[in-house]
C-alpha cells in the first residue's frame, strides 16, 4: 500500500463511527469512492454503495465491509456529572478501565476516561473481583449533573474509543482502533479503485459496499443486499489472529501476517463449497498467501446476505488482527495488501458462467 491509500485506512480507522452514528465514517467512504466510482448509491439506515462496470451489466458481485466500530451510548447522568453508559456492540469487561474515549455531545466532542470506584478505597475481596461493565462509568471532569448538561452532554449520545492511528516496526504493522472493519472497507475501496484506475478488464458489474450496523445485528447488510440483488458476495472482515500467548491454535487457527483467512464456517453462515474452492483456487495461482479459518461463534454481514431474496452465494475473507473489540488492534500491512490483490483476481476470474457453477445441482 502507498502512502495515498494508508491515509484512507488512517481516516476510516480514526473517524466517529458505532453502530448507528456512522455518518463521518460514510461521508470519508463517499469522499474517496467518488474519484473513481460510476455510480453512488445509499440505503436507507446509511450504507455506501459504490460500483464500477467492466464489459457486462451481469453478473453482479458485492464487496463488502461495514463501517460501524464497537462503542457506547450514554444511559444516564448522575449528580456528580458522571456518566453511565450501555454497550453498542460486544465488549470484554476487561478492556475498559482507564481507557479514553470520546463523547460526542451536542456542543462539540468531549475527552473523557472510563473508571470505577479506585481500588484503593476496596477491602481486600473487592479487589479479587472482576469490576463489570455496570459497575463503570465515564468522567469527563463534570463536577454535577448540571455541568455535564451544559457541555452539552445528554442520554443518547454516541462514544467511542480515543485511539489515534500509527504505523509500527518500520511501515510493516498498523495500530489503531475501528480495525473490525475498517480494514475491508478500506480493502475494497482500494480494489475498486486500483481496477477503475489501472484499467483492469473483468467481465462483471462490481459492486463495493460500506455497510452499517453489523455489531448490532448485520442489520445494514440486509437492506444492503435487498438494494443490490447481488449474484455472488466477497465479504471482508477482520480474522481472529491467535498468535498470541494462551491461544491454542483450534480456537482461532489464522496468524497475522501469514496471509488471508477464507473462513470456512462461521455461527452465522456455512459458505458456498464452490465458491470457496474457487476461492482458494484463484489465491493458488496467482501466488497469494492464505489461511483455512473458521469462526464457530460470531458471525459476519454474510450471514444477513447469503439469505437474501432467493440466496446468495457468499464467502467471508478475513485480514488476521490482534486484540480485537478493544481500543487498539494491531495488524499486517502486508495482509492487508494480499487482501487487495486477491480481490483484484477474484474480480477478474468471476464471470456469469463461473458464478452459475456455484448453485448448478
Amino acid at each position: 500500500m502507498d502512502q495515498d491509500e494508508l491515509k484512507i485506512l488512517k481516516e476510516l480507522s480514526e473517524s466517529f463511527g458505532p453502530p448507528g452514528f456512522e455518518l463521518e465514517t460514510a461521508s470519508i467512504v463517499k469522499k474517496y469512492v467518488q474519484e473513481f466510482a460510476d455510480e453512488i448509491l445509499t440505503d436507507k439506515l446509511g450504507s455506501v454503495l459504490f460500483k464500477i462496470k467492466g464489459n457486462a451489466e451481469k453478473p453482479v458481485i458485492l464487496i463488502g465491509g461495514h463501517i460501524d466500530e464497537i462503542g457506547f451510548v450514554i444511559s444516564g447522568i448522575d449528580k456528580s456529572g458522571f456518566l453511565t453508559f450501555n454497550t453498542l456492540g460486544g465488549w470484554f469487561d476487561q478492556v475498559l478501565l482507564a481507557q479514553r474515549v470520546i463523547v460526542r455531545a451536542r456542543k462539540g466532542d468531549r475527552l473523557g476516561v472510563i473508571t470505577s470506584v479506585p481500588p484503593h478505597v476496596l477491602t481486600t475481596e473487592e479487589r479479587k473481583k472482576l469490576v463489570t461493565k455496570d459497575k463503570m462509568f465515564i468522567d469527563v471532569g463534570c463536577s454535577s449533573k448540571e455541568e455535564a448538561e451544559e457541555e452539552g452532554i445528554r442520554i443518547g449520545d454516541p462514544v467511542v474509543p480515543f485511539s489515534p492511528f500509527s504505523v509500527i516496526r518500520d511501515g510493516k504493522l498498523a495500530v489503531g482502533k475501528a480495525f473490525d472493519d475498517r480494514l475491508g472497507t478500506c480493502a475494497a475501496i482500494v480494489a475498486l479503485k486500483r481496477i477503475k484506475e489501472q484499467g483492469i478488464d473483468h467481465p462483471n458489474t462490481v459492486c463495493g459496499a460500506a455497510t452499517t450496523q453489523e455489531e448490532v445485528g448485520l442489520r445494514g447488510a440486509r437492506t444492503t443486499a435487498y438494494l443490490v440483488d447481488p449474484d455472488v458476495a466477497f465479504v471482508l472482515e477482520i480474522d481472529i489472529s491467535s498468535d498470541v500467548p494462551g491461544v491454542e491454535a483450534y480456537r482461532a487457527p489464522s496468524k497475522m501476517g501469514q496471509g488471508i483467512a477464507i473462513l470456512t464456517h462461521d455461527g452465522s453462515m456455512i459458505p458456498n463449497q464452490p465458491l470457496k474452492e474457487f476461492v482458494i483456487k484463484v489465491a493458488e495461482e496467482a501466488n497469494i498467501k492464505y489461511q483455512l479459518s473458521a469462526m464457530p461463534r460470531g458471525g459476519t454481514d454474510a450471514g444477513a446476505i447469503h439469505i437474501s431474496r432467493v440466496g446468495v452465494p457468499s464467502i467471508v475473507l478475513g485480514i488476521p488482527t490482534r486484540h480485537i473489540h478493544s481500543h487498539v488492534g494491531m495488524t499486517s500491512i502486508e495482509d492487508i495488501e494480499r487482501m487487495i490483490n486477491l480481490l483484484i483476481e477474484l474480480i477478474k476470474h468471476t464471470d456469469k458462467q463461473t458464478i452459475e457453477s456455484f448453485t448448478t445441482i
